[in-house]
């Protein structure tokens, strides 16, 4: 029978401070923040798909709370109920928005030629 997690709270998340070595702070289902040497805090969900074991990163924490980790924990979740990766699918999204932004550029340098090539 796996080992009982008690959830993380807030105060916890943002009194966490930096250690020598990396480590995590489990808050169930997965779900984990890890805390690095530098003093900066991910989110991150630990899976299994096609039985082999995965990590999907969440977003640093601030920018991402624990209420909006434990909602992309969940989505991810249904996700994996329903037989699609969500690390994969994470990777589409983020190839599609790179075509667009390149297509953008693509017009805005026809549209005006001095248009920095960034």
């Amino acid at each position: 029978m796996p080992k009982r997690i008690l959830p993380l709270s807030d105060s916890q998340v943002r009194d966490t401070k930096a250690k020598e070595n990396s480590y995590k702070l489990f808050d169930g289902f997965g779900l984990y923040l890890l805390v690095t040497p530098s003093g900066g805090k991910l989110w991150r969900v630990k899976y299994r798909f096609d039985g082999k074991e995965k990590t999907l990163s969440l977003g640093p924490y601030p920018q991402v709370s624990l209420k909006d980790a434990r909602a992309k924990r969940e989505a991810a979740r249904i996700q994996i109920g329903n037989g699609v990766d969500p690390g994969v699918v994470n990777r589409a999204v983020k190839r599609a928005i790179a075509a667009e932004i390149k297509k953008l550029k693509t017009l805005a340098r026809e549209w005006h030629p001095e248009y920095p090539n960034k």
